[in-house]
């Protein structure tokens, strides 16, 4: 059997179908198993870490997460999603529709979730944000909710810009309390 070499250099920025290949074998790869933090890969494949975030990130995403379930379907922390744009990982994710049975193993989704939310971390940038809103939006995502957990807000993004309010039914008024 002949094995396929892997080109000399990187031509032009990786399908998501790549990027769901390269992320799958980092998952699978036992030097990578014991890394806190998040790994995402960008457009021309380069892996890029994230530091585990502060304890009140994490309590932020339960309490989105439970928030949303008002809405029904599923919620998903720490959803890795391959976009045109690059492979994320979603702080937290809903869809409206809950995952069939065996869907346990599909890693990343191949599509963005209705909703996508990212929380805001110190090791954020701008730029980075709207990347990755943008790249949500562009694998399918009805909304991507950015929260600011420093200035105690939430901007709410849909494919048209900024939203003043989200088309979906869930109440942030205490979520920072």
């Amino acid at each position: 059997m002949k094995v396929m070499a892997a080109p000399e250099l990187i031509e032009a920025p990786l399908s998501p179908e790549e990027l769901a290949a390269r992320y799958r074998e980092l998952c699978d790869d036992p030097c990578f198993a014991n890394i806190a933090g998040k790994i995402e890969i960008d457009l021309w494949g380069r892996t890029v870490m994230s530091p585990p975030a502060a304890p009140y990130h994490g309590r932020l995403q339960i309490k989105l997460a439970d928030k949303l379930a008002s809405l029904g379907g599923e919620r998903t922390a720490e959803a890795p999603i391959a976009t045109p744009l690059g492979l994320f990982v979603a702080d937290l994710a809903w869809s409206r529709q809950k995952s069939p049975p065996g869907a346990e193993d599909v890693n990343p989704l191949m599509a963005a979730t209705e909703l996508c939310i990212e929380v805001v971390s110190p090791s954020n940038s701008r730029p980075e944000l709207r990347e990755k809103t943008a790249a949500y939006l562009a694998a399918g995502a009805e909304e991507v909710w950015i929260v600011y957990p420093r200035s105690k807000r939430v901007e709410l993004h849909d494919r048209q810009g900024l939203l003043e309010h989200s088309r979906f039914p869930v109440d942030l008024a205490d979520l920072f309390d």
